[in-house]
């Protein structure tokens, strides 16, 4: 009995002093928690000595972000900064011989870079940029007056290529200027609405690297990815249509270089889907993840779709060395690695953390070799890691601590929370963050905080910008609930497909009925209710304010009112018409009953709305039919409209923060 009473005691004794060191770390503020740190880029080189790591957080000095590129020494342990702000359009690559990193920056960046020489820098001209490993330099290259938008390495250190858009000759602008004045023929071919494709030679034993650049071929298509393929010489690229009317606009193409006439192109693909993030297996197969991961075999034209037994969505690929692939997927609220050795074999999960992980890397050319990645869960902040081996997930080390202020503050406690939409009994999953201390209290208000996509969902991470802020609003005191509804990746095929038809009374039925699972376990204070969302989550926001009166306050965020019109000015209408099952004049009963506008006179909830004045994926003048409706009809209403934004509030850092607060 004394041993018994003994190891109870320590148990509360530890339970005691773990709660209050929590209790001891100060709160998050708003300013902290905008000054979070992301990683879009971690690469490897191809010696495997080196990562390159670009780093991204708001600037606001210059109201604008600040996308930063660190050189990291593997054997040393130790990174530098090769240049501050480089452009977010282009992600830096390493050259074959892992010697060069080829990059392009923004205008503001030469100022603040003094400490680098450059040559030959003209205002009028367009350069290329070329870090040297060995020497440290940094070497700009003039590369004309056109705006490269793909960049691709060959497999030489001397010659790149790279994409632009087509523009009209002076003589083709004045004939049509004389014709039509400044009126604009909408669907009349543009400038910019086909590429030119750009060889660019190098002499890299040049200091200076003197650069001579050539046109490869003209495509009357606009180009998107570019991929250089050894394999009988040729490019690899994918098309893109000006919006996403039509998905026979995406598709990838080829285009050998030994001929000098655009006859060599040929399209290798006729797929129901947007190819991306193309990527070229040691086979000779091209790897392009789209939510689903295809293989196309260069030789025989044959596409094989890998991870099929993997039933939740895929978001990146790497190339394994010896063949195969390594596979990012997400299933659930994690997202994991996985490992297929073949076609023929079936996707294997690698053992690591629970949590997201991203920006994977490895070397393809080195058996069990190194890999790095970016890693988060629902208190870890991300950080990049390196790890001896893919089966050494579970030790990898930390290499950067950019977020280590987020490990000193008093978090959210956050878990999965589970409930059933009782009308079909499926289960719904959703992340329950409780205000920092607060995990085991009743009646808590609640936020209901919805994410867009509608193909995306809530995950086991740490986010912190002006679209993921569950964090801060947990750390003001809220519960805050992100549902999984229908229509959300990581649940199989049938979940995912359910919304189609229903497309926001079905979601709407799933999030109600978590809130009253909330208030029935006596977890929520259903006198303390609110909602939001952006983009489809503003969809679904406008939605349930016709459908309920519960919500104290809505905060709606670039989310359509009326189906019909976002059809008719939306950059993405084959989505509403394949949600909807059809045009409007084909289904029109259906865009009338999922659309709020003709259910507002329902509304009694105050709502504040926010939108992007530029934005093309949801007009900002659905924001103002909400805004006019529920100001006629007395409901209290307030418009917040972001200049020069489109869709993401991600161009000025303040317009974000002003957002959320």
């Amino acid at each position: 009995m004394l041993n018994i009473s003994v190891v109870l005691f320590l148990l509360l004794v530890l339970k005691f002093f773990s709660y209050s060191s929590a209790q001891d770390k100060p709160k998050l503020t708003l300013d902290e928690f905008f000054n979070y740190v992301e990683y879009p880029t971690v690469i490897f080189s191809p010696t495997g000595q080196h990562l390159l790591i670009e780093t991204l957080q708001p600037s606001w000095e210059t109201n604008s972000y600040s996308h930063d590129l660190w050189l990291y020494d593997i054997q040393q342990q130790q990174k530098r900064l090769i240049i501050a702000d480089i452009s977010e359009h282009f992600a830096p690559i390493w050259s074959p011989s892992g010697k060069w990193v080829a990059f392009f920056v923004n205008n503001n960046s030469i100022a603040n870079n003094s400490r680098h020489s450059f040559e030959k820098l003209d205002t009028t001209e367009k350069f290329m940029y070329f870090y040297s490993v060995t020497t440290e330099k940094l070497i700009a290259v003039e590369i004309g007056t056109v705006q490269p938008s793909f960049i691709t390495w060959s497999d030489d250190d001397r010659i790149l290529y790279f994409v632009a858009q087509a523009m009209w000759s002076k003589e083709e602008e004045d004939a049509h200027r004389v014709e039509w004045k400044n009126v604009i023929n909408h669907r009349q071919i543009k400038p910019g609405e086909h590429s030119v494709i750009y060889r660019i030679t190098i002499d890299t034993n040049n200091l200076l690297l003197f650069a001579n650049v050539s046109i490869v071929a003209n495509v009357s298509l606009m180009v998107n990815e570019l991929l250089y393929v050894p394999y009988q010489q040729q490019l690899i690229f994918t098309s893109r249509g000006r919006s996403y009317e039509d998905l026979d606009n995406f598709e990838i193409y080829s285009i050998k270089l030994s001929s000098s006439s655009s006859s060599s192109l040929s399209r290798l693909t006729n797929m129901e889907g947007v190819e991306q993030e193309l990527k070229l297996s040691s086979d000779g197969k091209i790897q392009t993840t789209q939510r689903r991961l295809f293989s196309l075999d260069l030789t025989t034209g044959k596409i094989d779709r890998l991870g099929q037994n993997f039933d939740g969505v895929i978001t990146q690929c790497t190339v394994k060395s010896g063949g195969g692939v390594h596979i990012i997927g997400q299933l659930g609220l994690n997202v994991q690695v996985y490992t297929q050795e073949s076609i023929a074999d079936d996707a294997i999960q690698q053992r690591g953390s629970n949590g997201t992980y991203e920006r994977f890397s490895s070397l393809s050319h080195q058996p069990g070799g190194p890999v790095a990645f970016v890693f988060s869960s629902f208190e870890k902040p991300k950080e990049v890691y390196l790890a001896d081996s893919i089966d050494q997930l579970m030790s990898a080390k930390a290499i950067t601590n950019n977020n280590v202020l987020f490990t000193q503050r008093n978090l959210p406690q956050v878990k999965a929370y589970y409930w059933k939409n009782t009308a079909d009994n499926q289960v719904i999953e959703g992340v329950l963050h409780y205000p920092p201390g607060k995990s085991n209290e009743k009646n808590l208000p609640l936020l209901v905080l919805i994410h867009g996509g509608p193909n995306a969902a809530s995950l086991n991470e740490l986010q912190a910008n002006w679209n993921n802020w569950a964090t801060i609003a947990a750390t003001e005191g809220w519960l805050v609930l992100e549902p999984n509804y229908r229509g959300s990746t990581g649940y199989g095929d049938k979940f995912l497909g359910e919304l189609r038809l229903r497309l926001l009374s079905l979601p709407g039925e799933d999030i109600l009925m978590g809130v009253d699972q909330l208030i029935e376990d006596g977890i929520a204070d259903s006198k303390k209710l609110a909602v939001g969302g952006y983009s489809y989550g503003g969809f679904l926001t406008n939605w349930l304010i016709t459908q309920t009166t519960r919500f104290n306050v809505a905060l709606s965020g670039a989310g359509s009112t009326e189906h019909v019109s976002s059809w008719g000015t939306m950059d993405l209408p084959v989505l509403l018409s394949y949600l909807h099952g059809g045009f409007p004049w084909e289904v029109p009963k259906i865009y009338e009953r999922e659309s709020s506008i003709y259910q507002l006179n329902k509304v009694r909830t105050p709502t504040h709305i926010v939108t992007g004045q530029s934005d093309t994926r949801v007009d900002p003048d659905q924001s103002y039919m909400l805004e006019r409706g529920l100001h006629y009809l007395g409901i209290p209403v307030q418009l917040l409209v972001f200049p020069n934004e489109g869709h993401g509030i991600e161009n000025d850092p303040w317009n974000g923060k002003i957002k959320v607060r």
